[in-house]
């Protein structure tokens, strides 16, 4: 059996209303400034997500800083920009099993609910 698992900052004030609106009694939390993220596991995710612009976040102040924007992203510069830099992530990501849920959109906050509570 696979642990769940969630990627977080915690201080995000985004990601911590969101961690207490999830059961997370079955999850192991990883703050990912204080415990970046390896190559494995953003490979895995990547791989649930179906790609790493899918994890990807043009929300981080450094997006617009390096002028990223104005250029032609690959797989490989979003998972090089992600390794990087932990801004990058789109968070929280949700991990429940094999499925994955990206983000702070209300209907995915609410997917990952339910499969918490299933």
């Amino acid at each position: 059996m696979s642990i769940n698992k969630i990627y977080h900052l915690s201080s995000c004030s985004t990601c911590k209303k969101i961690l207490g609106s999830l059961n997370t009694t079955s999850c192991a939390l990883q703050d990912i400034k204080q415990n970046s993220i390896t190559a494995k596991e953003l490979d895995h995710m990547a791989k649930l997500a179906g790609s790493y612009e899918a994890l990807f976040s043009r929300r981080a102040i450094k997006y617009r800083t390096l002028n990223l924007k104005e250029k032609k992203l690959t797989e490989k510069d979003y998972r090089k920009y992600i390794l990087e830099e932990y801004t990058f992530l789109k968070r929280p990501v949700v991990m429940v099993g094999n499925r994955i849920f990206i983000g702070n959109i209300g209907s995915v906050v609410k997917a990952a609910q339910e499969a918490l509570s299933a």
